[in-house]
């Protein structure tokens, strides 16, 4: 068998890397491998956030320095050193947040050469990273998973004519200039040493040919060492037949009778080819069905750890296989179940991964929150495994050992544990589908139907897959280079060195990523180190706080090696709301400023922009930028004054979209809603640890003196040409949606409404009551229709002359009030009780009234002894918040924090983000 992998290589050429010239690959490999193995031995090293659990052996066997290393990696700073662009602040650079359709791709040859949890196709990702760089700059993906991204990047320079050709034409039709072709580098970062291993093989270069080579010398030798074990009799009693699939059925009880049932054998119909809904116990003939059925457990010992454990009865009870040319089904017979049990007979490979589940204690029974009492019977690897398939695997995984190149090597390893979770007991059988052969994704489930696959026409179809794939994709060395550890700690990249950030990562509970990969890291010995795993887990004792802080000092990371005026895209795939809003405050106390926020409408393949925290059902794309360097020294300088206001507001417009066109009519952008606006202003405020010196009603008046209203957004004077350009060819105005579901937005309809129609209370009502949804938090109280118009606007008594708000409205929408004079006793009459917006003078005044009242009532809040309030009105709550952080009371948000419901600190912006900053305060004596 050795034979086979010897002189695999040809005599290679001298090869360069990272400014350093070697006479061949494995002398380049040798020299990193040593180096490597040097730093591992620091202390230090190994006490880097994320640094995996492994032996310096096992890390050095998976790892291909310096473009790849399964611990944090050493070379990252040699890496941008050597391929990157210094940052220069002269150099001009100009880019329009670009949204993402995250479905695009999914088909793809590539995409599915090695499956992942959770990916992005790198085709949806290409055409962000030729929007917002150029060919050689460095990309980076801290949370890279599988590596899409890196793919991405490198694909920018392979794409095929087809492809290029189509999205030219695409970004032709929407006035965009053309995408300019040509490899990035990129950096992959992720904390589990599994992905990171995927990553690294997507993204390095191996000789495809001599790969389909070994690979299929490496199948062909093992499975004629190990055929005996797939070996069936055929019906004609004398043929051999080789096995294709084994199906296993779970034994259940009858509740009657207690007789021992194999599910399958009873409940399949070979008619339909389904399971019957109801069958008769072959025992006692009671009628039965699947939930009535009793669980059968037996208690087995594992001859390894000669402990005792309790799993669920299954036997084997049709097997499908080949014979004289055709595919043939059979229900076992006694040659089937000998072979079997002198399978269960050998010796237990010495080499096969029996680690305890998460490295648990052998004490503790619960080992992760993806177990589950009765459902997951197992606490080993290799009971995740059939014997067959235990003896199968371990033959492959030695024998590709012998293989002497190390990037082929590493390639074949990539093939082999592409199926190491479809090849165990999780791969159900589910008769009557199209697929009736899968694993359930994100989950360790073990069906009562399970599929024995044959390893080898698995891995077959798998070789032809990875083949044809990499034929057309061709990575580069020095295209990308791999780290694995945490996002939190990216020590090895030089500051302000990233061109763009690309980055999917872990949203809350969604994905417990340490878990599920530990069965294929067990293979390598290599595992993730949890502490620094950004979840939201029950075993891990994380809540969503905890989540967010590590979502943070990620973002913070992000921040700080992003040149300044450059993009991240963020992708969100969580139905949470407060997971989202985690995310969207962890971005702004960064420094990054939000720009655009879609969501992909998987129906209609368009993107529509999000603003509130409700907004999650769909996948979300976040673009944020870095301020330039520029604004954050003027900042600096000015000490957060009111000049720093309007200088924030003029590089935050140049950074969002003039005009955005979807079928041929012009969309509403909301990020330059005056709204959007003045809550950017204040993160970017309260994240540089200043008090907002203008309120909002000053500022709303302050932008419309400065800047360019248009259609209810704010331009910049050159962007509010073009929109003109594009305005005058369209129809229709773009349309402001307004809904009322907190008392923010109920004060926000009002404003919109009175400033266009100054209105009685009996006016107002028909309009405003069917805008009315229900409050979004548990106990939030939307106050009433009065209390709302009393304390934010303006009710003309009839008093004196009629304010020139109402006189303007009724002057244009009344003929026999046009002409008359505001102190008209006839147009007095008309305007009585009407309510309207007051001007920026008089909404000073009212502000401050307003804050005094909210203000009052946040402090029966505070005196409340209720451990938690039952009712509260959110804006009460950020008046209060707003206060105490300006006096510094950082105790006095923490403990009404701590009265109100989770849900509703967690899913309001404003409040999580002073909460946030005062535990933070607190914990560092501020």
């Amino acid at each position: 068998m050795s034979d086979l992998f010897q002189n695999q290589t040809e005599k290679s050429d001298p090869v360069e890397c990272l400014g350093q010239t070697f006479s061949s690959e494995d002398a380049r490999r040798e020299h990193f491998l040593k180096l490597l193995a040097e730093k591992l031995k620091d202390p230090s090293f190994r006490k880097i956030d994320g640094f995996p659990i492994g032996t310096d052996e096992a890390i050095l066997a998976m790892s291909d320095p310096p473009y790849y290393t399964a611990c944090p990696n050493p070379f990252l700073e040699e890496f941008v050193h050597h391929y990157g662009k210094t940052y220069d602040s002269l150099v001009k650079y100009s880019r329009e947040p670009e949204a993402v359709d995250v479905s695009v791709g999914k088909t793809d040859a590539l995409y599915k050469a090695h499956s992942y949890h959770t990916k992005v196709p790198h085709l949806a990702i290409v055409p962000s990273i030729l929007h917002y760089t150029e060919p050689d700059d460095i990309v980076l993906d801290g949370f890279a998973g599988s590596g899409m991204t890196g793919v991405a990047a490198q694909w920018c320079g392979s794409a095929p004519v087809t492809y290029r050709h189509e999205l030219e034409t695409d970004w032709k039709k929407q006035n965009k200039p053309a995408p300019r072709w040509g490899a990035r580098h990129v950096i992959l970062n992720d904390l589990s040493p599994a992905a990171t291993f995927i990553a690294a093989n997507y993204n390095l270069p191996f000789d495809v040919e001599l790969f389909i080579k070994v690979g299929t010398n490496l199948l062909k030798s093992v499975e004629k060492e190990v055929s005996w074990m797939y070996e069936t009799v055929h019906s004609d009693g004398t043929t051999k037949g080789h096995i294709e699939d084994t199906i296993w059925s779970e034994v259940f009880s009858c509740p009657q009778c207690a007789g021992e049932i194999v599910f399958l054998d009873e409940a399949f119909d070979s008619k339909t080819q389904q399971v019957k809904e109801s069958f008769p116990c072959p025992h006692c003939s009671l009628e039965l069905n699947k939930k009535g059925l009793e669980k059968f457990n037996e208690n087995k010992i594992d001859q390894l750890t000669g402990r005792s454990f309790s799993a669920p009865k299954r036997r084997p009870s049709f097997i499908s296989y080949h014979a004289g040319g055709k595919k043939w089904i059979k229900n076992p017979d006694s040659f089937d179940l000998d072979l079997l049990a002198k399978i269960d007979a050998l010796t237990f490979p010495k080499d096969f991964p029996t680690t305890r589940m998460m490295n648990a204690d052998d004490s503790v029974g619960c080992w992760g929150d993806k177990w589950r009492a009765g459902t997951a019977a197992f606490t080993h690897v290799h009971h995740l495994y059939f014997n067959r398939t235990i003896q199968t695997l371990s033959a492959l995984v030695c024998e590709a050992r012998k293989i002497q190149d190390k990037r082929i090597f590493n390639a074949i390893m990539f093939m082999l544990d592409s199926h190491f979770v479809n090849l165990s007991i999780q791969n159900r059988y589910r008769p009557g589908v199209s697929f009736p052969y899968n694993p359930l994704s994100g989950v360790y489930y073990i069906s009562s139907l399970i599929c024995e696959a044959s390893p080898f026409t698995a891995y077959a179809n798998k070789l032809k897959r990875i083949t044809a794939a990499f034929r057309t994709y061709k990575p580069t060395q020095g295209g990308a280079a791999v780290n694995t550890g945490s996002a939190t700690n990216l020590r090895f990249i030089p500051n302000a060195s990233i061109d763009y950030i690309f980055t999917d990562p872990p949203f809350g509970d969604n994905l417990a990523y340490a878990e599920l990969n530990f069965q294929v890291e067990a293979f390598y010995g290599v595992f993730t180190k949890i502490d620094q795993e950004a979840i939201v887990s029950k075993f891990q004792s994380k809540q969503l706080i905890e989540y967010k802080r590590l979502m943070r000092k990620s973002f913070e990371e992000y921040f700080r090696v992003l040149k300044p005026g450059r993009w991240m895209t963020v992708v969100f795939s969580n139905t949470k709301a407060s997971v989202w809003n985690g995310i969207r405050t962890s971005l702004q106390e960064a420094g990054f400023v939000i720009a655009n926020v879609s969501a992909l409408d998987k129906q209609q393949g368009s993107f529509n922009a999000v603003t509130n925290a409700t907004s999650v059902k769909q996948d979300l794309v976040i673009s944020a930028y870095k301020p330039n360097g520029g604004l954050e020294g003027r900042f600096q300088q000015s000490g957060g004054n009111i000049d720093s206001v309007w200088d924030f507001v003029r590089t935050h417009l140049g950074y969002l979209p003039s005009v955005k066109i979807k079928g041929g009519e012009i969309e509403f952008i909301k990020e330059r809603d005056p709204r959007i606006i003045f809550d950017r202003m204040v993160a970017w405020f309260v994240r540089h640890g200043f008090q907002v010196p203008l309120s909002s009603q000053e500022f709303q008046a302050g932008l419309a003196q400065r800047f360019e209203p248009r259609d209810g957004m704010i331009f910049l004077p050159d962007q509010a040409a073009e929109y003109d350009k594009k305005r005058m060819q369209a129809v229709l105005a773009p349309q402001m949606e307004m809904f009322v579901s907190d008392e923010r937005s109920a004060i926000d309809w009002l404003a919109e409404f009175l400033k266009n129609r100054p209105s009685t209370y009996s006016e107002i009502t028909p309009d405003y009551m069917p805008a009315v949804g229900a409050a979004k938090k548990k106990g939030e109280v939307i106050p009433e229709l009065t209390m709302l118009l009393d304390e934010n606007f303006i009710q003309f008594d009839g008093k004196g002359e009629v304010p020139s708000q109402i006189h303007a409205y009724l002057s244009s929408n009344h003929k026999d009030q046009r002409n008359l004079d505001k102190g008209d006793p006839a147009l007095i009459a008309k305007a009585k009780d009407r309510w309207y917006v007051p001007d920026p003078n008089k909404a000073q005044d009212l502000e401050k009234k307003r804050e005094k009242a909210l203000l009052k009532e946040f402090a029966t809040y505070q005196s409340s002894t209720s451990r938690k309030l039952k009712e509260f009105r959110l804006e009460v709550l950020r008046a209060g918040f707003n206060s105490a952080w300006a006096n510094k009371d950082y105790k006095a948000i923490i403990a009404i924090a701590e009265k109100i419901p989770e849900d509703a600190l967690q899913e309001d912006e404003k409040l999580l983000t002073l909460y946030d900053l005062a535990l933070t305060r607190m914990e560092s004596g501020a």
